[in-house]
């Protein structure tokens, strides 16, 4: 019996979630939220809080937001990158990648606070 390929129909930018299944090399990144960046014919390369990896079809799972919610995730995604690379203690980087795996589009008021905060420490520290 053969197989067929399901065809690729992500999109650059859609935010997808990882489904770590039995695949090692994405140990710790299951249920994170990934913006696609690249679209290939069998994985896309997407974005996650910690930086890019390239994932199979059977690993993503659309999130099925609208533009605008895509948009905000993208913005999040770039806020939390900036502030995790920054080096600060463990404690900080298990918050910023919690705030990677949420289910939503959107920071409450106190995690935005939260966030706000961490950018403050990173910049006056440059």
């Amino acid at each position: 019996m053969e197989r067929t390929q399901v065809p690729n129909s992500y999109q650059l930018g859609e935010v997808c979630q990882i489904l770590a299944k039995d695949n090692p090399e994405l140990r710790g990144k299951g249920g994170c939220w990934a913006i696609v960046t690249q679209v290939n014919d069998f994985s896309c390369t997407v974005r996650t809080w910690d930086g890019e990896v390239t994932v199979g079809l059977k690993h993503l799972k659309s999130y099925e937001y609208l533009a605008e919610d895509c948009q905000q995730v993208q913005e999040i995604c770039e806020r939390i990158s900036r502030v995790y690379s920054g080096g600060l203690e463990e404690s900080v980087q298990r918050f910023l990648e919690s705030l990677g795996k949420l289910k939503r589009a959107y920071l409450t008021g106190l995690e935005e606070k939260v966030l706000r905060v961490l950018e403050s420490e990173i910049n006056t520290e440059n």
